[in-house]
């Protein structure tokens, strides 16, 4: 794993990883015993790194199992199969759908997690793949949203359809999936207004562009949801609540360089059942990328 992109993931993934293997460096100082105490205190440190209980208890319990079947010598052996352990729980059947061609793809979330970004980034990244991007701005209530698009459309050379300040949203969508089967778009990404999780009329009102969207598209409507990392747990209550509402598809998940709670991502695989099919770990272009287990689990574990 020396590539370019896993040398940034790794990098990235430091803080997490720090907090992490202080915890594991402690557990192998203390001696090689496999006892209860290391199992417990093995426990705590990965739900420290907000792993999250339920996938935690079975990682540690298949480390259990492991360890009386195959043997393992010591705690360090029983760590060195923990990143395997982790990258299982990352492991979920999924069709990276922003690599289809058409497809209609509403970007979601609450405010601040980089979603106007994140639609600029696959919109550049999708372009210079050799397909056709078009852009819906249907987060009509800040300016700045509208504006900041508008500069993602210029840099990546896409068309992007967007309406004054304070317009319906859902006009915006349906004006965006009429244009993109008009045009032959592969990917037509709409962006949408940040929304809390806890208000019921935003959630509503978000459904409503879903509704319109998938009655109007003629290529197959996905719901893409982007959090932030440094959110932690509370990401995990976001994501559970737009996924009720929405019945999301896939996760691009945020901001992992800025944050030690890296584990979320699998609390969120684990919990949720969603499949995580991008990850950022930072601003640039090349810093968002197509997500896979192994390398991530490495990345938290391990690094370079």
């Amino acid at each position: 794993m020396s590539t370019p992109w896993y040398k940034r993931l790794s990098d990235g993934m430091s803080r997490s990883r720090d907090q992490l293997s202080g915890q594991l460096n402690v557990l192998l100082r203390r001696g090689p015993d496999l006892d209860d105490e290391f199992w417990e205190d093995l426990e705590d440190a990965l739900i420290g790194s907000d792993m999250g209980v339920t996938a935690v208890t079975d990682i540690v319990d298949r480390l259990r199992d492991s360890a009386a079947r195959k043997a393992l010598a010591d705690a360090s052996e029983v760590i060195d199969h923990l990143t395997d352990e982790i990258a299982s729980e990352l492991t979920l059947e999924s069709d990276d759908f922003l690599s289809d061609s058409p497809v209609t793809v509403l970007v979601i979330g609450v405010n601040g997690t980089g979603k106007t970004t994140t639609v600029g980034k696959l919109a550049k990244q999708t372009v210079d793949e050799g397909r056709s991007v078009l852009l819906g701005s249907a987060d009509t209530y800040r300016a700045a949203a509208i504006e900041q698009l508008d500069v993602w459309a210029e840099r990546a050379g896409v068309p992007i359809v967007r309406r004054e300040r304070g317009s319906d949203p859902a006009s915006v969508a349906f004006e965006t999936v009429e244009r993109a089967s008009i045009e032959k778009s592969d990917l037509a990404l709409i962006d949408t207004a940040g929304r809390l999780h806890t208000s019921p009329d935003l959630m509503l009102e978000l459904q409503k562009v879903k509704r319109v969207a998938v009655k109007r598209s003629d290529a197959p409507v996905k719901i893409l949801l982007v959090m932030d990392a440094t959110t932690g747990q509370n990401g995990l209550t976001q994501a559970r609540e737009f996924d009720a509402a929405m019945d999301v598809d896939g996760l691009v998940i945020t901001k992992l360089d800025g944050t030690a709670k890296g584990g979320i991502a699998v609390a969120v695989a684990r919990e949720l059942g969603i499949p995580i099919l991008r990850i950022g770990v930072g601003e640039g272009i090349e810093d968002l990328r197509p997500f896979d287990a192994k390398e991530f689990a490495a990345a938290i574990t391990r690094g370079i």
